[in-house]
């Protein structure tokens, strides 16, 4: 599911219908095809050198896969293991029986467990619009999980909340297993938690030839709300499954006084992506920006460490230490 909320959020940022041109039926020839997606990334993937890919070593491994009478299945596995090289959630391969997909959220341990916050922590949480909170610690503090930016947030709903939770010590916002969405829900949240503009990065995208070719700074920057805010402290929960808009979430956190960040790494996935077409109808996307932090480097990609580091303890499903560290930090 992450997949495609993350082609409704993201990809439609990117002006993607620019390159949803009518397909060619007529050139299904399997080199035809791979050469043309190997050709879009070199021109236009923003990764290469900060993953130090050699990407002319990954064609020539690759294409000796290719053979004139393949099938589609099998011309679909090798540009999706080509795509996989990359090691990037936002870069997929969509045909009409398989999507490609790198899944770094496997790669790592589940700091999450929905029950045991359901039952253990919120077991009367209310639910206003894609938010799920209630007091915790005793009413001190408030928890508000978003479970995913592609969820709208309306004013309505973060007034609200935020309302209520008022006269807290803090917040503790949760967003592990997020796996991302609409950037436009990142401004909408980051917006509530300051009084004052605050700068939280650059973006910077592919423009030319070469690897290293990327066009001006943009700002990563934001306006606080007019409207309710929250500027006491509030604990974020991360882990590896916060992807994408939650990774570009993270990285603007950084930059906020009172936010911090608990828990694991991010998941990254910090660039934002476009695509188009093959030859042969199928859609493709792949990342061509980067997000820069306030020091010009890039960790977005990668993941952003957290300022706390915690982890969820399975053995005992009565407790999540994520939570509780967070608490005692505010409370303690």
């Amino acid at each position: 599911m992450r997949t495609f909320m993350l082609v409704l959020g993201l990809f439609s940022l990117v002006a993607c219908e620019k390159v949803l041109f009518e397909p060619d039926l007529a050139s299904s020839d399997p080199y035809a095809n791979f050469d043309y997606l190997w050709s879009e990334l070199d021109a236009r993937y923003s990764y290469f050198e900060l993953k130090n890919i050699d990407w002319e070593a990954v064609r020539v491994e690759y294409r000796s896969r290719i053979s004139a009478g393949m099938s589609e299945e099998e011309l679909f596995d090798v540009i999706a293991d080509l795509l996989n090289e990359l090691r990037d959630d936002h870069s997929n391969l969509f045909s009409p029986f398989n999507v490609s997909r790198y899944n770094i959220e496997l790669q790592h341990p589940v700091n999450f467990n929905a029950r045991t916050v359901e039952e253990f922590y919120l077991p009367e949480g209310r639910i206003t619009g894609p938010f799920f909170h209630d007091f915790i610690a005793d009413g001190e503090v408030g928890y508000i999980r978003y479970g995913s930016f592609s969820s709208t947030i309306g004013a309505q709903s973060i007034a609200h909340v935020l309302d209520r939770y008022s006269e807290t010590r803090g917040l503790v916002f949760d967003l592990r297993g997020n796996g991302g969405g609409s950037i436009v829900n990142v401004a909408r949240l980051l917006e509530r938690f300051t009084d004052e503009p605050v700068q939280a990065g650059w973006f910077i995208t592919r423009n030319g030839p070469a690897h290293g070719d990327f066009g001006e700074r943009q700002d990563f920057s934001v306006t606080p709300a007019d409207a309710r805010r929250y500027t006491k402290p509030v604990m974020v929960l991360i882990d590896r499954g916060s992807y994408s808009a939650t990774t570009m979430f993270a990285v603007a956190a950084k930059a906020f006084p009172n936010l911090t960040l608990v828990g694991d790494t991010t998941g990254g996935g910090g660039g934002l992506p476009n695509g188009g077409q093959l030859p042969n109808g199928w859609y493709y996307r792949f990342s061509v920006s980067q997000l820069l932090d306030l020091n010009g480097e890039n960790h977005a990609e990668d993941g952003v460490v957290p300022d706390i580091v915690a982890a969820f303890d399975w053995s005992d499903l009565t407790r999540d230490e994520i939570i509780d560290r967070a608490v005692e930090e505010l409370i303690d």
